[in-house]
């Protein structure tokens, strides 16, 4: 009789952790990843720094003190199309010549690019909403996969015409998507970013 009541009681158990299961939102049983962000072009204006590109700056500058400033807010009036317009991108101060410098940058796009202990491929890159970052003559799009492609900026017509500005050999640029400007991503959200919509001018 016992053995009967014991299996009677493990039958039950079982199929109240299988409803349980079932009934179990996704998100509680896998760890999740952002998407890939897709390409979000500038197309408005603004003179407010978002919120999560502001974080992004002070943990760049909190992780990698021996590193410059970081730049974010370009004027309205200046030309051609640009995240720094609309608050989504930085330019982090690194210098491709310096090797000290040179080796934090590498070592910050392993960082970003790594697969994290779930399996998820350019872990820290989709969760900090980057859409692309161009450094050193590369380029790292998310709507791509991050695949790292040779990058030539569209006032020059070759890269020995070109200076260490526009090559990306003096700092690092990184445009976020509007989810990562606005801090909606898992990284900020884990850390509490309060979130802003886009303001528009």
């Amino acid at each position: 009789m016992f053995l009967i009541r014991t299996r009677y009681a493990v039958r039950c158990l079982t199929a109240l952790l299988v409803s349980l299961l079932v009934c179990a939102p996704a998100s509680a049983l896998a760890v999740g990843i952002d998407d890939y962000a897709d390409y979000e072009p500038q197309t408005r204006c603004t003179s407010t720094t978002q919120p999560g590109t502001a974080f992004l700056v002070k943990w760049l500058a909190r992780k990698y003190p021996d590193t410059g400033g970081s730049s974010t807010l370009r004027p309205c009036s200046s030309g051609g199309t640009s995240e720094h317009k609309d608050g989504r991108a930085l330019d982090w101060s690194v210098d491709a010549d310096r090797p000290a410098q040179r080796a934090t940058a590498e070592s910050f796009l392993t960082r970003i690019f790594a697969t994290s202990a779930a399996g998820h491929q350019h872990a820290m890159a989709r969760r900090t909403g980057i859409m692309y970052l161009i450094w050193d003559d590369q380029m790292w799009a998310s709507y791509r996969q991050f695949e790292g492609r040779d990058y030539l900026h569209s006032g020059c017509q070759t890269v020995d015409n070109c200076s260490k500005t526009l090559r990306h050999r003096d700092h690092v640029h990184i445009s976020l998507s509007h989810a990562g400007a606005a801090a909606e991503t898992s990284f900020y959200t884990k850390r509490n970013v309060p979130t802003a919509p886009l303001a528009a001018e």
